[in-house]
């Protein structure tokens, strides 16, 4: 198959949840699919693109294989242009269909009798650095649709049992014609199921779901960042009539941090030293996540040196080499100074000016090059 990025082909970004993804699938597929451009090889051949991207994408597996190792981790699986019909043997049924049945202005049968499968859900979590880090276990309660105790999900009171729908005599679908095509679509009374609930259970008025809250203990992976998705499979919202649950995803945001910055997987802090450190150099603690450790300042350090203190940063969560600490040096100019103290530095200037070209070669550098502006604005 082709070798572009798959979420290219899409046009969806790589931490586009699967709804997402289906939805870009169907929009593309309707306008670039075969019987809407006969004779377009061209479109022909995006088609056949679309649907080998939508094979990996949406199968978790997959997906999470092509987004750690590329192209390599699925050679092969969605067949693609080396497929006897150029799909592959993928069966896009779920998403095509679903697409046919919109455009014909109704959806097709589901297989489950009218069993729907639950939304998906997205909650967002605000984490420390440490926490995203070295990883987690945080506990969340999250507002989502659950199943009805009182009537155990059927959605019926008082122990009775749903009735066959007298519009599509319990097939959950009903034939219209429009012009000369016949199509067939689900029944708009009992939404294809096939029964329709007379006596409906006062708490969830016949839906089997009420809104609640649930409480999950989540692990939180070493090394997630700003924008992260966790996926839980099944923590979604509850299905339809029996059907199965949707997904949750965890939407990771770090709080801001009083001493480091991260930038993907390095990390950044500012280190303020003495004016006699900066100038004969020595040794100051800096903090890492790991402790403390010492950092050699070399003598003569200006001020927004940087040092790199080798895998102290993090770990990324999807593999890779450990970042790096860099700790950016601020000369601290020192404040209420005495009389003596203020004596000591004036002798000390003074001594400096002596031989200022040799002690302070960027003032010398600066002042010559103001010189040498003016004297061309005059000129």
């Amino acid at each position: 198959m082709s070798k572009r990025d798959l979420y290219e082909i899409l046009g969806v970004a790589k931490n586009a949840a699967d709804p997402d993804i289906k939805k870009a699938y169907k929009r593309l597929a309707m306008k670039y699919h075969p019987d809407k451009n006969q004779g377009d090889k061209e479109a022909e051949e995006k088609f056949k693109e679309i649907n080998g991207a939508y094979a990996i994408l949406s199968d978790p597996q997959k997906r999470s294989a092509y987004d750690q190792f590329g192209h390599a981790a699925v050679d092969g699986s969605a067949g693609g242009a080396g497929g006897a019909s150029g799909f592959g043997g993928f069966d896009f049924g779920d998403a095509f269909g679903d697409m046919f049945g919109d455009f014909f202005g109704g959806g097709r049968s589901n297989k489950r009798g009218g069993a729907q499968r639950g939304a998906d859900l997205l909650h967002k979590v605000e984490l420390t650095l440490e926490q995203a880090v070295k990883g987690d276990k945080i506990t969340l309660r999250v507002p989502t649709l659950v199943s009805c105790d009182l009537c155990e999900g059927k959605g019926t009171a008082d122990g009775s049992k749903p009735e066959s729908c007298s519009s599509c005599h319990g097939t959950g679908q009903v034939h219209l014609r429009q012009g000369f095509i016949a199509v067939q679509q689900t029944c708009p009374h009992c939404r294809g199921s096939g029964t329709v609930i007379k006596n409906p259970c006062r708490s969830c008025h016949g839906s089997g779901r009420k809104r609640d809250q649930k409480t999950l203990s989540v692990t939180i992976p070493p090394g997630v960042d700003t924008g992260d998705r966790i996926r839980l499979t099944g923590e979604g919202e509850i299905g339809e009539r029996g059907g199965p649950s949707g997904d949750l995803y965890i939407e990771v945001h770090l709080m801001e941090h009083p001493i480091f910055k991260r930038q993907d997987n390095h990390l950044y802090c500012e280190v303020p030293i003495s004016f006699v450190t900066a100038a004969l150099g020595g040794e100051v603690e800096v903090p890492t996540l790991a402790g403390k450790l010492k950092l050699k300042i070399d003598a003569g350090t200006q001020t927004g040196k940087v040092y790199r203190l080798r895998n102290q940063g993090v770990k990324p969560a999807r593999g890779g080499s450990t970042g790096d600490l860099l700790c950016k040096v601020n000369v601290e100019t020192p404040v209420h100074l005495t009389a003596e103290q203020k004596k000591l530095l004036m002798d000390f200037d003074e001594l400096i000016g002596q031989n200022k070209d040799k002690h302070s070669p960027k003032s010398i550098f600066w002042f010559n090059s103001l010189k040498n502006f003016f004297e061309k604005l005059k000129s």
